[in-house]
Formats: C-alpha cells, structure tokens, sequence
C-alpha cells in the first residue's frame, strides 16, 4: 500500500504547467522570503502548495475539479479546523492575471 508521503513524491514529479509555473515564483524562498512546499501532505490530504510557517495552503484547480465540490469542501473544513488556512486559484487565473495571484497570496502572507 503506497504511504500519503510516497503519493506526495510521485506528484511532485508530475506537476502540471500551471504549478510549475507558481512553483518557479514561490520556490528557494523567493516570493517575499517564505518558504513553501509542493504537494506537501497533511493528514491524509497533499496540499499543492504550503507555507507551513503561517499555515497557507494555495491549491490550483483545474477543470477537474469542478464536479469535485462537495470533496474540496470537506477537505478544506478539515485544514481549517487544523489551523489552516486555504485559497484557491482556477489554473486560467494564473494564465489571465499572474500578478493578480501574486498580490492575493501575499495578502494571505501578511494576515497570519
């Protein structure tokens, strides 16, 4: 039975173009000195991305996950009840307004 941690390993080598493209902008510390994670486990949910220090995780959705709603729901009421707070981006809001994204993750950033 493959562990949350080895399905977590196997994402990390098959991220989408959208999340490479945020995780070029987040990683090595350099989107306003945090650091972050991709497809980080917690609990037996893999955030796609997470800046464990303020408990941020920023998920990028895709068409998939448009029928998934009742799943996100309860997963993110979990997270929240772990201390953590969620924001989401549709993969087209990076494409269409980049900097956009950037402004609201690090407005989520600064109210910790």
């Amino acid at each position: 039975m493959k562990t949350i941690t080895h399905h977590a390993r196997t994402l990390r080598r098959s991220l989408t173009r959208e999340e490479q493209r945020l995780w070029y902008m987040l990683r090595d510390r350099r989107f306003a000195r945090y650091k972050f994670r991709r497809q980080h486990p917690v609990g037996r949910y893999i955030l796609d991305f997470a800046c464990c220090a303020v408990r941020l995780a920023i998920e990028l959705d895709g068409g998939q996950h448009a029928c998934r709603v009742e799943y996100d729901r309860r997963r993110e009421a979990w997270l929240r009840m772990q201390g953590w707070r969620v924001i989401r981006f549709w993969n087209n809001q990076l494409w269409e307004n980049e900097e956009a994204v950037m402004e609201a993750i690090l407005e989520a950033l600064e109210m910790r």
